[in-house]
């Protein structure tokens, strides 16, 4: 056997870029050094082993962590070119390249919709005929679990344990029929159709089980059912010898709640009685003592497989549990610590890191923050471009781009209502998948006429007429050319929809106000661009040119480079994230681990609070040198003062004596408080 591709390795991760002798299970604890195990792991394959680089798919769970891999790849390889020819991407992004080129074995037309989750809820929305958010995202929420569960609705309802679960299946029939008649796919889809292709299809199956010889798989403890069906009909099939690597670590399931099931790590045993399995133990991330504390709290978990991460960092500062009294005093503490930190230790500010449970957290903290001139940023928080009443500005814009984008002309049709239902998409969009042609075509196809009648048929062609009229406009240059500027097109658009009008009736005053005053902030800031404000060259823009524009830009959004401001996120937003300061907040019960239904079953309870268990660990191991914990007796709920308990978690930890600091029962002055932290910060000289 060769040697390793690259030296550096230690030896369990030496073993794990080796061993290719069929599925290999590869348990990688927090700062183990997974992504180079993977990535040299490819590397061994091209350059040792021969394999076409066409042939290798490795799939993550985002975006930004394949481009991370791909271009790490692109570093170890001899020709570095040979990266562009691998499938680096998300299971979504893989089975969006089956279903583009298998349209056919699923009824779908070749340029099938994607559409996104902020359509498909307006779908559901008008399936439940209802206005209640809860409802819309509880509905949507459970037929995502089906679909990831591969639950068809027939079973959903024959299995519904109450009427709130019978009225979802109902729906779920529902949607399910209507997304085929608009030759659409939602996001759940985009694996759930694969799989169903290649269970029903034989030779589609073995042309892409020959087309991807080895498969990698990252996070696999997040993986679902379905995830886990289409790996499996990937690697297996009669007389071929599976061929994959799948990276994981129970330790770190925390996705449980979107369908995600941590038993698929331990399933792979069952179904590949042959396979290898390698651990990472050590961590070259976090010092002794805090990866004592993790393995501490994870050690009351039942264990699907035994393992201990250990370092060679050194045994580090002592963790320190902060007691406050209230969260007003938490957010407080927490900037004049990182403050002072900041001063005595000359760190960036983006060292520091604040995680906590969920987002209702982060605003007592932000005030504080703001309030010491601290620079901060929001990991989850929406982005302007993700707005509902943006998205529906662009899906006219992206319309007048391009009359074939089906998701946006259902959007656009449909907001604001012009007597265009769901019963008229329907039958247009099966004409439209009939014909292999877009809906926005279909409107003016011979024979349509025979599908609608004229009191369906009209408003749609009124509407394509207009977007028409506006793409004339909107194609031409700016005045220093013949036609319109981009400023007065997007007037007369938003004038002749008459969407301000749209806000008011369907939002109460001040929601309305604030959607049409985000509308007039994303509209001025397109017209700056149009007259050429803010570009480099200064050229005049027309709103074509400025519609590809925001395309990108939204496509590439959080792709900028990482400014120097404290991070603040959610647990779950960080996991595959390190900082070298942590501040883990509102560790108590009731938030961690999260309160959830009292009246549940023991055992759903039990399995609740492991999540939370593991939830606890990820954030423990996301510090590199130090972490400060903090709890509250006293926490604002509902407008009313409640009290609280220390998190069970604190105690798990098994911290040294005296690590913990004790509780401040009243509130001191702040200048009394910066040197009480600044004293507790102070580290010895070496």
């Amino acid at each position: 056997m060769s040697k390793a591709p690259q030296f550096g390795l230690n030896v369990p991760q030496s073993e794990a870029v080796m061993y290719l002798d069929g599925p290999c299970l590869v348990l990688a604890g927090a700062g183990s050094g997974k992504t180079r195990v993977i990535t040299q792991k490819i590397a061994h394959l091209i350059e040792d082993r021969g394999y076409d680089p066409r042939t290798i798919a490795a799939l993550t769970f985002t975006n930004k962590a394949a481009l991370e891999m791909q271009e790490r790849i692109a570093k170890l390889l001899k020709q570095p070119r040979q990266a562009k020819q691998l499938t680096v991407s998300t299971f979504h992004s893989l089975g969006v390249k089956i279903l583009r080129q298998e349209a056919n074995g699923v009824g779908l037309k070749d340029r099938f919709s994607i559409m996104d989750a902020d359509d498909c809820g307006s779908l559901i929305q008008d399936m439940a005929i209802s206005t209640d958010k809860q409802l819309i995202r509880r509905i949507q929420t459970d037929i995502s679990l089906w679909k990831n569960g591969l639950v068809e609705p027939a079973t959903a309802l024959f299995n519904a344990k109450d009427e709130d679960e019978a009225q979802s299946a109902r729906i779920y029939a529902s949607y399910v029929a209507t997304l085929s008649a608009y030759q659409a796919v939602d996001f759940d889809d985009l694996i759930r159709l694969p799989v169903e292709l290649f269970r029903n299809n034989e030779p589609i199956r073995d042309k892409w089980q020959r087309r991807l010889r080895y498969l990698l798989m990252d996070e696999y403890q997040d993986t679902n059912t379905c995830q886990y069906e289409l790996v499996k009909l990937l690697v297996t099939g009669v007389g071929k010898k599976p061929m994959f690597t799948a990276v994981g670590d129970d330790d770190q399931a925390i996705y449980a709640w979107r369908g995600a099931s941590v038993e698929n790590l331990k399933t792979l045993q069952t179904d590949f009685p042959d396979l290898q399995v390698i651990k990472l133990e050590q961590n070259y991330r976090s010092t002794t003592r805090i990866l004592q504390a993790a393995n501490a709290v994870i050690g009351n978990n039942p264990k699907l497989f035994d393992k201990k991460l250990w370092s060679e960092h050194g045994l580090g500062e002592p963790i320190k549990v902060l007691g406050m009294a209230n969260d007003d005093q938490e957010a407080e503490q927490i900037a004049i610590m990182i403050s002072a930190d900041h001063f005595d230790r000359k760190n960036k500010w983006s060292d520091y890191a604040i995680l906590y449970r969920g987002n209702h957290q982060a605003r007592v903290i932000e005030q504080c923050l703001r309030k010491e001139r601290i620079p901060y940023s929001i990991s989850g928080g929406q982005s302007f471009f993700d707005k509902a009443e943006i998205k529906d500005i662009i899906s006219y814009l992206r319309l007048l781009a391009n009359t074939d984008d089906d998701p946006a002309f259902i959007r656009a049709v449909t907001t604001p209502r012009r007597g265009v239902g769901q019963s008229t998409l329907e039958a247009l969009g099966t004409f439209s998948g009939q014909w292999q042609c877009s809906l926005f075509e279909a409107v003016f196809k011979g024979g349509i006429e025979g599908k609608l009648n004229d009191r369906q048929l009209l408003p749609l062609r009124e509407f394509c007429n207009f977007i028409n009229n506006l793409e004339t406009r909107a194609s031409r240059p700016g005045p220093s050319g013949s036609g319109d500027n981009a400023a007065q097109v997007l007037d007369d658009l938003l004038e002749a929809i008459n969407y301000e009008s749209y806000l008011y009736d369907m939002f109460d005053e001040r929601a309305a106000q604030s959607k049409w005053q985000n509308v007039l902030e994303f509209t001025n800031w397109l017209k700056d661009r149009g007259r050429g404000g803010k570009e480099r060259d200064g050229d005049e823009k027309n709103v074509l040119e400025l519609t590809q524009m925001v395309a990108l830009m939204s496509m590439l959004e959080g792709q900028d480079e990482e400014p120097d401001a404290v991070r603040m996120s959610t647990l779950h937003a960080s996991k595959g994230l390190e900082y070298p300061h942590v501040f883990l907040v509102g560790v108590e019960e009731g938030i961690l681990p999260h309160k959830g239904d009292p009246d549940a079953p023991a055992e759903t309870i039990g399995a609740r609070v492991q999540e939370e268990r593991r939830l606890m660990y990820v954030g423990i191991t996301r510090a590199q040198r130090t972490l400060h914990l903090t709890w509250c007796k006293k926490r604002k709920r509902g407008g009313e003062q409640v009290h609280c308990d220390p998190s069970r978690f604190i105690k798990e930890m098994e911290l040294d004596v005296g690590t913990a600091a004790p509780m401040e029962s009243e509130v001191i002055s702040p200048k009394e408080r910066l040197a009480r932290m600044k004293e507790l910060l102070a580290t010895p000289k070496t």
